[in-house]
């Protein structure tokens, strides 16, 4: 047994067997690492353009997949066939729109930009049920850095990391086959021949059916990424370097106070809130709201309306909207964005008016007005450096200069129940509905969780539109004071798959277009302006709309102008 060991002993010492682990994995990587190093597969232009346009129908477009086959059973073979044939046009068409910008020096660069477009569409499509039209993509150029930063969660990093950045590190080690001009234009016209064939055959084998689709539900090529993105831009950045250099138009030239006025023992200081992102369902004052989330107003004289419809579902389009005299009925987004809004004509009639905004900006309406925001350093319990509490709005209120008569139209613009950081919009101490969801990260929350922790914020906006209540009341023995407060659109909390705002308004589902409105005034206002407020609180019973807004801010204040159409005027027939 001896001799035999010692046989085997050099035989053991010099095979691989024996080598430590360390040197045979050390060795495997070397081998992977120069294998990948040297992987540097040929590829024609249009072969790579094709490779990525199959990437991006299989990854980046499963919200489209689902709008397109919801009617549809997937046991069935003519599903199938169906969403083969207009992927397959899809693909076609796609490849015949970005064929025509390829090139030796493009190609790389495009697809690379077009692969983390994709990604971060594919991603909030996916995760908050959002389309990606011209309004919800100049939304997204409008935000600020804060509000972005809320939306940036560690699974985001992750779907980057997969349908990014590795996409992009396998484009990185591709080359590009070289080839004289002439065949270069030869083949690249010979592809997109081909790819029209095909785009053309494929849809026209559905073409009754995919048709009627399109038709029935326009908004569904918002959700074919990444062409929604890249058209979307396009008409965003058209529109807006169009629109740029013209001055407003100017609205209400003929603006003036009522002879009224000159008759009133008291300035006046009329209040108007825009809320963010508050919908009718949470709303306290309202029937069938989950939780009891405006007890404070309940113990105050309020107007409440319960039913309002929003003109959008999204801060870009809603506030604009708001404060146009053509609304959502007569809506023309050119002609709301090039004229003057609401504030302009209350100035032009001689009000003072300041906006103090703690969101991202009023959105063209206070263009030329004064302008404030809240100050940090002032309000330290209220800030956090990258955002205030909406207490903050009302800091120093009562000492903002008025007109020459005293006179103040002052807007308060909240950051309210903006997400997904339900959780930032609240102090601590108005964490009553429990569990919460205390993350940026809504996928990390249950339904039940969510819904508190938004809750809890409208829970806060009843207790701001409180404080500011009892800040017009305790200025009645020198101003005539009232409150208009109206949410810019509401939001999902999970409906329907849906989170967040932004839908296309024709498809948009009701918990995203009915907003709370209520409206406060001091006796010596409604007697001053000859206010019927039992008269009010019947009209408030019937339907109202952002429409409204504009005509009754109007009559509330008893401004004389042509622009004002008695009919939307929520108190035209409630004052003497």
């Amino acid at each position: 047994m001896k001799e035999s060991r010692l046989a085997l002993t050099p035989a053991l010492g010099n095979g691989t067997c024996c080598q430590p682990l360390s040197k045979i994995l050390d060795s495997v990587t070397t081998r992977l690492w120069r294998a990948c190093c040297g992987w540097r597969p040929e590829i024609s232009q249009e072969a790579l353009l094709v490779a990525v346009l199959l990437f991006f129908i299989f990854t980046g477009n499963s919200p489209f997949w689902k709008a397109l086959l919801a009617d549809r059973s997937l046991a069935d073979a003519t599903s199938w066939g169906y969403a083969l044939a207009v992927g397959a046009g899809i693909a076609a068409l796609q490849f015949i729109i970005f064929a025509l910008f390829l090139n030796r020096w493009t190609a790389k660069p495009l697809l690379g930009l077009l692969i983390v477009i994709s990604a971060f569409a594919s991603f909030y499509m996916d995760k908050f049920g959002i389309y990606l039209n011209p309004e919800m993509l100049r939304n997204v150029l409008r935000t600020d850095v804060a509000e972005a930063r809320e939306l940036l969660t560690l699974d985001l990093l992750q779907h980057l990391l997969l349908f990014a950045v590795l996409p992009l590190a396998i484009l990185h080690r591709l080359r590009l086959r070289r080839r004289s001009l002439g065949r270069g234009i030869l083949l690249r016209s010979g592809a997109i021949l081909l790819a029209a064939m095909i785009g053309t055959g494929a849809l026209a084998l559905v073409f009754k059916d995919f048709a009627a689709q399109m038709r029935n539900h326009k908004e569904i090529r918002y959700l074919i990424t990444p062409t929604n993105a890249v058209y979307s831009l396009g008409r965003v950045l058209v529109k807006d370097a169009k629109g740029a250099p013209q001055p407003r138009r100017p609205i209400g030239t003929d603006a003036v106070l009522a002879p009224n006025w000159q008759q009133r023992d008291k300035p006046v200081l009329f209040v108007l809130v825009v809320g963010e992102s508050v919908r009718a369902a949470n709303w306290g004052l309202n029937e069938h709201s989950p939780h009891p989330t405006t007890p404070e107003l309940a113990q105050r004289d309020v107007i409440n309306f319960a039913d309002v419809d929003s003109c959008g579902t999204n801060t870009e389009v809603s506030v604009p909207c708001l404060f146009s005299m053509q609304g959502r009925r007569n809506y023309d987004e050119d002609a709301i964005r090039g004229s003057e809004s609401l504030l302009h004509v209350l100035q032009r009639a001689g009000l003072k008016v300041v906006w103090r905004d703690n969101q991202s900006g009023c959105k063209g309406v206070c263009d030329g007005l004064e302008v404030q925001r809240p100050d940090p350093a002032a309000s330290p319990a209220l800030c956090d450096g990258d955002r205030c509490l909406d207490e903050a709005l009302l800091q120093g209120a009562e000492g903002l200069l008025r007109d020459t008569h005293g006179n103040l139209v002052l807007v308060l613009h909240q950051l309210g129940n903006h997400g997904p950081a339900y959780y930032k919009r609240y102090p601590v101490e108005f964490r009553r509905f429990t569990p919460t969801c205390d993350t940026d990260d809504l996928s990390r929350c249950s339904r039940e969780e969510i819904a508190n922790s938004y809750d809890n914020a409208v829970l806060y906006t009843d207790h701001v539109l409180a404080r500011t209540i009892d800040m017009l009341k305790s200025q009645q023995a020198h101003y005539d004071t009232a409150l208009l407060y109206v949410s810019d659109h509401g939001e999902s909390l999970g409906e329907k798959g849906l989170f967040l705002h932004g839908m296309p308004y024709a498809i948009a589902p009701s918990e995203q277009t009915k907003v709370p409105m209520v409206m406060w005034f001091s006796p010596g206002y409604a007697k001053s302006f000859g206010l019927d407020l039992a008269c009010l609180q019947r009209r408030a019973r019937q339907p109202a709309s952002h429409d409204n807004v504009f005509h009754s801010i109007l009559g509330l204040l008893d401004v004389r102008t042509g622009v004002r159409d008695p009919s939307m005027d929520l108190s035209a027939t409630c004052r003497s």
